[in-house]
């Protein structure tokens, strides 16, 4: 006798099977306990030279249930933290900029979504007296959160428009159709 999957399995199954460019490294993580009955996490983040660029966490979180506040069964909730060049970071554009990564690469993996919101910081940051002599620095924060409106099996969708963004963040030019992506770095714990 076979149990079929849950919605939650193929979720985890979908998730699972995107292949996230080969600079990202990405790790299955601690979920939320209190926030729904299943939830999974990733993280990843771009290392170049020793210096991290960016970094973010993506979270899938079910209620069979559903929850009102949702509208749905399912709440993706993600987090993106990238470094910018100071003159980058001071431009007012900035934080509009940085929300259209965000609604480009979820327009490009297709799908319906409902109840998209989040915020967008930009930090600049200058030091003075004793510690006067470190550079002027930038950063980027995207917070957000949605309702994806898709079958269980093609979650992997919310993972991959994530993804896109982070790497619109870290700087690195998207890549283009068509190309396969060979080298994943992931870790489960």
């Amino acid at each position: 006798m076979t149990s079929e999957a849950t919605p939650f399995d193929r979720v985890l199954t979908s998730l699972r099977s995107v292949q996230f460019r080969p600079e990202m490294c990405v790790e299955e993580g601690p979920a939320p306990q209190r926030l729904a009955p299943h939830a999974v996490a990733l993280t990843a983040e771009f290392i170049e030279d020793d210096e991290e660029l960016a970094s973010g966490r993506f979270v899938l979180l079910h209620d069979p249930d559903g929850v009102e506040a949702w509208k749905g069964h399912f709440r993706v909730v993600v987090f993106i933290k990238a470094v910018l060049e100071p003159d980058v970071a001071a431009d007012p554009l900035l934080t509009g900029v940085g929300w259209t990564w965000l609604e480009e690469a979820l327009e490009a993996q297709g799908g319906e979504r409902t109840a998209l919101g989040g915020t967008v910081t930009r930090v600049l940051s200058e030091s003075f007296g004793a510690l006067g002599d470190r550079d002027i620095s930038g950063m980027i924060e995207i917070r957000a959160s949605w309702t994806p409106l898709t079958d269980p099996a093609d979650m992997g969708r919310e993972a991959t428009a994530w993804a896109a963004a982070l790497s619109q963040a870290a700087g690195l030019l998207p890549i283009p159709p068509g190309v396969a992506v060979l080298a994943p770095h992931r870790r489960s714990s």
